[in-house]
């Protein structure tokens, strides 16, 4: 049995009714779906986590469309690369060119890029793990549409598992019994590609076996035995920022230097652990020290001038403050309850005090009028409403308990008590 071509590899999907999951853009109706069959193709990059079929569906765009494919690896190419692929010549319509991790070309790279998108010699297919608005210059990313796939659920990965077993020519002739997924499907943690490569190695564990069972208790020996081989190419990545994170909202700064460490022996990007500790300064720290986020901001400015390996230290100090830091999620919290209803009250008006008015015609039709200039009163303060009259009294803002918030509170009790009831 020959078994140099990874499962993940051999079933990739051969057409776009194959692919598994991504339905809220690939789902009938919907807009990539929408070009992809229409063949008015934009320039776009594929954002999400590994394993979720970001390469795939590049090859089956350039199937469908009938276009000329250039595949190139950010890893690997440069801009001589780059420069080779935009000078041969194109057919009727521009090829397609597909630059998987694309985050990882530097800004002459993504600069090089920029002439032939913005001209239309090609349809570029960027794959990223890393959020685009950090890692794609802006000229680049706003001549491109981003689509983000998510990582996936237990039906799609269910759905790999079936198509694996009853499609692909070397599994389908053995003696293959499933008796429970639960854990094949935790350790994937949504990553189609690691969920396949763990099914094979169950699989070819059991080599002989009649018939090779599929149970949990077998997958779990062998994540024990054989984890490393999921970690070759990063993809314990998420699991481990995620450990990293909790420790440091643990308040754990052993553990918080301890998975730094595992990502940094790893090769993981400083700036990915810098921006990661950035959002926690904010999510989980906030106001009872909002001195976290100018450390966390100060550490992110430092690791991109410093670089490896010099930024570790800044990057332990940065660890280290936040995890020893007091801890508040209300500013987190606030913003989610605000959004939440926005989302179901965008219809109320602003009040009309509280309207601009630019124009004479605004001004006589009452915009901005019975509007108290806060200045004028004294403690610069005067009660007077900002909320839609529908959502009068609304508290969003729940102060934490913590030495910071307890200060926030007191005003806000002195001001708002009778309208919030703080």
């Amino acid at each position: 049995m020959n078994h140099s071509i990874p499962l993940a590899e051999r079933i990739r999907p051969r057409n776009l009714d194959e692919y598994v999951g991504q339905e809220h853009i690939l789902g009938p109706g919907k807009p990539l779906r929408k070009a992809i069959e229409s063949g008015m193709l934009p320039s776009m990059i594929l954002w999400g986590p590994p394993g979720v079929g970001k390469t795939s569906l590049a090859f089956l765009i350039a199937e469908v469309s009938k276009r000329q494919f250039h595949n190139l690896s950010a890893i690997s190419a440069g801009v001589k690369d780059l420069r080779e692929v935009l000078a041969r010549p194109s057919g009727l319509f521009p090829p397609i060119l597909f630059i998987d991790e694309i985050h990882r070309f530097n800004k002459s790279q993504q600069d090089a890029l920029l002439g032939a998108v913005e001209k239309g010699k090609v349809t570029l297919i960027g794959a990223t793990t890393e959020n685009p608005s950090f890692e794609v210059n802006s000229a680049l990313l706003s001549r491109c549409q981003v689509y983000i796939l998510e990582a996936f659920g237990q039906e799609e990965l269910r759905c790999l598992v079936d198509r694996a077993l009853s499609e692909d020519e070397l599994l389908k002739t053995l003696p293959i019994e499933v008796i429970g997924t639960d854990s094949l499907f935790r350790h994937s943690g949504g990553d189609g590609r690691k969920l396949l490569n763990l099914l094979e190695l169950v699989i070819l564990a059991q080599q002989g076996n009649d018939p090779i069972k599929i149970d949990d208790e077998t997958v779990e020996s062998l994540v024990q035995k054989n984890f490393a081989r999921y970690d070759k190419s990063g993809e314990q990545h998420y699991d481990i920022v995620s450990a990293f994170i909790k420790s440091i909202r643990g308040s754990d700064p052993n553990a918080a230097l301890y998975w730094m460490a595992r990502m940094l022996v790893a090769g993981e990007d400083v700036k990915f652990i810098a921006r990661r500790m950035l959002i926690a300064a904010s999510e989980d720290i906030g106001l009872a020290n909002p001195t976290a986020m100018m450390v966390a901001n100060a550490c992110m400015d430092a690791v991109m001038k410093i670089g490896y390996p010099e930024s570790r230290i800044i990057l332990s100090q940065t660890a280290i403050y936040l995890a020893t830091s007091p801890k508040s999620n209300a500013a987190y919290n606030a913003i989610n309850h605000a959004m939440e209803v926005a989302e179901r009250t965008s219809h109320l008006p602003v009040p009309v005090d509280l309207r601009n008015a630019p124009t004479k015609l605004m001004k006589q039709i009452g915009y901005g009028k019975g509007y108290k200039y806060s200045h004028d009163y004294p403690g610069h303060f005067v009660k007077q409403d900002f909320l839609p009259e529908d959502l009068k009294g609304f508290k969003f803002y729940q102060p934490g308990e913590n030495a910071r918030e307890n200060e926030i509170k007191k005003n806000l009790k002195n001001w708002w008590e009778e309208w919030y009831g703080y």
